[in-house]
């Protein structure tokens, strides 16, 4: 990641930590105002999305360090350790929604000024549901998955937020007060599923799981075309590796050539072959290992990924 593009995805990271802390503000003012423990379970939510969106412009900061000589790769992993721990945030303001809300359920308590309490909710869902679209959309747009996640999160905010105010609103109506400890409950439980496929997805980018099929297939289309220009047994390459650290993309492929090729032609075969790859692939590190076809050794090195060779009656 450039300085320049980091710096412009810190200042959309900027905006979520600002709407965040206005949101607080709005909510806890809602729930003082009401005693509902449906709107603290929404305040408490923003509250953790305060410190996820601090966390994401901590990692979206350490991301754009370039590589160096104690990390080779870069530092793209850094995003999906704040992702992860957004997940487990998330999971633990769950737990505590949901302790709140069955301690209301033992022991109700009167609501108050539901009226506007639940306008200044609807507001400050308003605002996150504004900043979350933005970000989940500059977050794809630069393939920052800090960007994407506090984005997500704050759209399920919005969500719960929703639910919220339906219920409550109904608690108003109803005077049914379990009412507002089980929209509670629901919103814990919803928050709990987010939580969970956060840090599973964070977990996947940490053990270097491979790129999505879409991206392979792209690269195996690219190998296939170079493949289709040269006879059959003349060009071939298997041993396709892929993997991604936040924004960037990683590729690696053993290119088999006919060992009377000079190096030179060779050489430039390859160099085609990796430009070709990032165009169609952007943001991708591509590695190559040439090989001589003739050799049994070359075609005994790889147990897994997809052989790219020329049909032989083509």
């Amino acid at each position: 990641m450039s300085g320049g593009h980091a710096h412009f995805v810190t200042r959309w990271a900027w905006l979520s930590v600002g709407a965040a802390v206005v949101t607080i503000g709005m909510k806890t003012v809602a729930y003082l105002l009401t005693g509902s423990v449906g709107l603290l379970s929404d305040a408490l939510e923003s509250m953790v999305n305060l410190v996820a969106a601090v966390l994401a412009l901590i990692a979206i900061s350490a991301a754009a360090k370039p590589a160096d000589a104690k990390h080779h790769f870069g530092h793209g992993k850094a995003e999906y350790l704040s992702a992860g721990a957004e997940g487990v945030m998330i999971i633990v303001a769950a737990g505590l929604i949901i302790y709140a809300a069955v301690d209301r359920l033992v022991n109700p308590a009167p609501l108050e000024d539901l009226g506007i309490g639940l306008a200044i909710t609807f507001a400050a869902t308003a605002v996150n549901g504004a900043v979350g679209l933005v970000l989940i959309r500059q977050g794809r747009q630069h393939r920052s998955m800090a960007l994407a996640a506090d984005g997500k999160h704050l759209m399920t905010d919005v969500y719960t937020s929703l639910g919220v105010i339906v219920g409550v609103a109904l608690v108003w109506l109803t005077g049914w007060l379990p009412l507002d400890s089980i929209v509670a409950i629901a919103v814990g439980i919803n928050i709990l599923w987010t939580g969970y496929f956060l840090v599973r997805n964070a977990g996947r980018g940490l053990l270097d799981h491979a790129l999505p099929a879409d991206d392979t297939d792209r690269v195996v289309a690219v190998l296939q075309s170079f493949v289709d220009r040269y006879l059959p047994g003349d060009l071939e390459f298997h041993g396709l590796q892929t993997r991604e650290s936040g924004r960037d993309r990683f590729v690696s492929v053993h290119v088999l050539v006919p060992g009377a090729w000079t190096v030179m032609r060779a050489h430039d075969l390859v160099e085609e072959v990796e430009e070709a790859i990032r165009q169609a692939l952007p943001h991708a590190q591509v590695h190559t290992h040439l090989e001589p076809s003739e050799d049994p050794r070359s075609h005994d090195d790889f147990d897994h990924g997809p052989r790219v060779v020329r049909d032989q009656g083509a």
